[in-house]
This record gives C-alpha cells, sequence and structure tokens, in this order.
C-alpha cells in the first residue's frame, strides 16, 4: 500500500549496466537529463560523472552530465558553511580550485572514489517531486567499481544525504525492495506508504553520530536452528545495513559457525572450488532440484528477518554456486548486512524515528 505524498523510483539491478549494485534513474540539471545512479544506504554524498571529465571518467551508459548545459548549475563557494561540512560526510577535508570552487573528495571501502567540483544542482525524483539547489558532486576524477552507472545517490544519515535534504518534504523516510534478478523490478520509495507486516528494530546506539545505519544483530538460524553464536560476537563489533554492499560480511567466528551447519546440511552436493571471499562452494550441474537450508537473522526487539532463497547463494557458474556470506578477517570489523541478503525484502529506513523494518515480499 502506498500512501500520497511518497515518491516511487523502479528500482533495477545493476548488472544491465554491469554492477552488483542497484540503481534507480533520476533527473539532474535544467533541461533535466537522466542518469542512472547507484543508491547507497552506506554513504552520504550524491554525484555524477561531469564533463570535462578533467581527471578520468570511466564508461557509462548514458551520456556524461556536462554541467555548461544546464540552466540551473552552480557551483559552491569554498569559503561556504556548505563546503565544511562536506568533511564529516566524505571523511576529507574538501579542496579549493583555483576558481575558488569547493573540491570534494570520497573514498569507498573498495577504494572506488570520485573527486569532483561540489554544485546546487536541480535534482528529479518524478515529475511532482523536484528538489532545486540540490547538493551534489560533479565528479571530474572518478575510478573504480562503478561499472556504468553515471554516479551515486547518498542515502545516509548525514546531513548533505538524500534523505535529509528532502526531510521538509518525505520527513526521514524511505523504503526499498531489491529484486532477485535483472527480470524483476523493485523499488525505492520516498516518504509515507507502510506494509501493515512490517517489523520494527531500533537502531544501533554504537552507530549514533556516523553516517551508517547500525542494527543489533543478535543471532542467526540455519534450517530452523538457532547457532550457538554468542551475542556479544555481534555487538563486539557491531553491524551495519548497506545496500552499497554486496555480500554480507560477518564477524568472523559467526561465519565459521554458519558456514559449518550450513555445510553439513548440504553435504549431500559435491563441492566446488572457492571464489575471490566466497569459500562455501558446491555443484549443481548434476542436479535438477536443489534444497537450500533456510537463514535467518535476528536483530534488537525480537525481530526475525528471513533471507529470500535468492539471498543465501550466489551463483558463479552451475558448477559453481557459492555460500553468500563472508568472514571479515578480524573480530573488530564491523559487520554488514549486504544487498544480497536483503533480496526481496521491504526495508523501511524511519530515520526520524530511528528504526530500521523489515517484511517479506517487498517487490510484489
Amino acid at each position: 500500500m502506498k500512501e500520497k505524498g511518497a515518491a516511487t523510483l523502479p528500482a533495477i539491478h545493476g548488472s544491465v549496466v554491469g554492477s552488483g549494485n542497484y540503481i534507480v534513474t533520476v533527473g539532474i540539471g535544467t533541461p533535466k537529463r537522466k542518469f542512472s545512479l547507484i543508491f547507497d544506504t552506506g554513504s552520504d554524498l550524491t554525484w555524477t560523472q561531469c564533463k570535462p571529465c578533467v581527471g578520468f571518467c570511466y564508461q557509462q551508459k548514458e551520456k556524461i552530465f556536462d554541467p555548461k548545459r544546464s540552466k540551473s548549475y552552480r557551483n559552491v563557494s569554498c569559503s561556504s558553511t556548505v563546503c565544511s561540512s562536506l568533511e564529516s560526510a566524505t571523511g576529507n577535508i574538501p579542496g579549493c580550485a583555483s576558481n575558488k570552487t569547493c573540491v570534494y573528495g570520497i573514498q569507498y571501502g573498495d577504494s572506488s572514489f570520485s573527486v569532483g567540483f561540489f554544485a546546487k544542482e536541480t535534482l528529479t525524483l518524478t515529475s511532482k517531486d523536484v528538489f532545486p539547489k540540490f547538493l551534489l558532486g560533479c565528479g571530474q576524477n572518478n575510478r573504480g567499481l562503478f561499472r556504468g552507472a553515471a554516479g551515486l545517490l547518498g542515502l545516509g544519515r548525514n546531513k548533505i544525504s538524500l534523505v535529509y535534504q528532502t526531510a521538509s518534504k518525505y520527513k526521514k523516510r524511505f523504503s526499498y525492495c531489491l529484486p532477485s534478478s535483472s527480470s524483476s523490478t523493485g523499488h525505492l520509495t520516498f516518504g509515507p506508504g507502510i506494509k501493515k507486516s512490517v517489523k520494527f528494530t531500533p537502531l544501533s546506539s554504537a552507530f549514533q553520530g556516523s553516517s551508517f545505519y547500525g542494527l543489533d544483530m543478535t543471532g542467526i538460524s540455519v534450517g530452523g536452528e538457532k547457532l550457538p553464536i554468542a551475542t556479544t560476537v555481534f555487538s563486539t563489533p557491531g553491524t551495519i545495513i548497506d545496500s552499497g554492499t554486496v555480500i554480507t560480511r560477518l564477524p568472523p567466528h559467526a561465519y565459521t559457525v554458519l558456514k559449518t551447519a550450513f555445510r553439513q546440511l548440504m553435504s549431500k552436493y559435491p563441492t566446488a572450488p572457492a571464489v575471490s571471499i566466497l569459500d562455501t562452494c558446491y555443484d549443481f550441474s548434476e542436479h535438477e532440484t536443489i534444497t537450500i537450508p533456510k537463514i535467518s537473522f535476528f536483530f534488537n526487539g525480537g525481530v526475525e528477518v528471513d533471507v529470500d532463497v535468492t539471498g543465501i547463494m550466489f551463483p558463479i557458474r552451475a558448477s559453481q554456486v557459492c555460500l553468500a556470506f563472508a568472514g571479515n578477517s578480524d573480530p573488530s570489523d564491523v559487520g554488514i548486512f549486504g544487498n544480497v541478503q536483503q533480496h526481496t525484502l521491504e526495508v523501511v529506513y524511519d530515520v526520524a524515528h530511528g528504526q530500521v523494518g523489515f517484511a517479506a515480499g517487498g517487490c510484489s
């Protein structure tokens, strides 16, 4: 059920543009041009690649944005308070170009980065949802795993994120459903519109003041059996939910226990070699039907989230299908609830009330 006052954008799997992340199409500039942006709850700055690409622009699906062709584009000056607010959002002190324009730089967990001019520009989500003077980055040097998307839509908890810049309209509330394949469509919705069945867990106090959406994870079950993992294994490093990370990362001990239980229940299938960070893989090429054990996460407030079957295993090829979880290398590394495990769930970020909610069947 969608209420009025909400803006809904179709969300598609980034494989359409060659990315493992999820994409929405928004309008930038006047007249507006459409761009595919990866939406990311783990960062704040919204940016798109910009001409003249002073440093480097990777290949993207659409033509690169040209600020000279937009009537509403304005650079932010480096003496403005808006410019100095960038440091808390990007972790980097902004620079100042020779023309006194504010220069941002942002690096992501996978070492991808974007550097460019900080600007005000009109952002169009739907024909009724138009935001003039929206703060965004005009990327002049961009490298990394963005693969075909024009840039990023930042949905974190900092003042410059889309959530905060549109707060007067949407009351810091958004939700999404990530489709499980490129043949189905999900959504990214801003504003009200709530399924009755959503169960909420409070945002973790451990991440108060950061850009991240921290959740208090309390346990995991495999095949209906709760795993013997002490809650402190999860609470010591903490956990964030991130639409911009593909594979879920667990504390090393939690991952070992999960993997061991999963392997026992999968012992009738032949194993396959590991791939990158995925070390529990199977060869299903000789099997017509496969039974995969159910995996559920538990969060503070007694919230149980069943991972969709498409979120449990990651197919490389028929002869190599892997458990879609990985262990962190250190027990103090933050756990990440990644986007593969969020497939088909309705995930509701009610930032104003400090909670995140989950319901099944969000893409239907």
